[in-house]
């Protein structure tokens, strides 16, 4: 008896041990710093151009998204530092940010998706493009769309898209368009 009554006594500490240690893994935020790069023709349409993101800090007035650029031969031609609260500003107003954790998840997500195919824009501008009030540099804009050029956008809030494409003429990156 004294054996079934210890048995049961060990396994229901085990039990309780379990759920409890259960219950702060799903309550606690798992941090892990986002550190990315890839290759893709941008600055020559024949070399392909190292593009890296990394995201640093724990908590979102921490975190910075270092964004950097670099050609074939290694020199650096982009780079961006983002701050998380920035990440955070201009969001859609239905997605609910009040608490720390959903802030670095969606700091997170954004990093994730930095490099989806969709921000990578095979060419920059389309022949039969028009520029509009969201072009900062028309010279740039109809530049581009002669040496078609590749380009690359990032997002900066809901409403602040960043398009970037190599000039050939100034020899370095620029911002191209500037939208929603």
């Amino acid at each position: 008896m004294r054996n079934i009554l210890l048995f049961f006594t060990i396994g229901l500490f085990a039990l309780v041990a379990c759920n409890s240690k259960g219950k702060k893994e799903t309550n606690a935020i798992e941090f892990k710093n986002v550190n990315q790069s890839v290759t893709k023709s941008f600055s020559d349409l024949k070399t392909l151009d190292t593009f890296k993101i990394e995201l640093t800090g724990r908590k979102p007035e921490e975190m910075v998204l270092s964004f950097t650029i670099k050609k074939a031969d290694g020199k650096e031609i982009y780079n961006a530092k983002i701050k998380g609260t920035e990440l955070l500003g201009s969001t859609d107003p239905n997605i609910d940010l009040r608490k720390e954790k959903d802030q670095i998840a969606f700091i997170k997500t954004i990093a994730d998706d930095f490099f989806s195919d969709e921000n990578f824009l095979e060419p920059a501008v389309m022949p039969e493009d028009k520029a509009d009030n969201y072009v900062p540099d028309k010279a740039l804009y109809e530049e581009l769309k002669k040496t078609g050029l590749n380009g690359f956008k990032y997002r900066l809030g809901k409403e602040n898209n960043i398009y970037l494409a190599w000039s050939e003429k100034e020899q370095k990156v620029k911002i191209y368009y500037n939208c929603c």
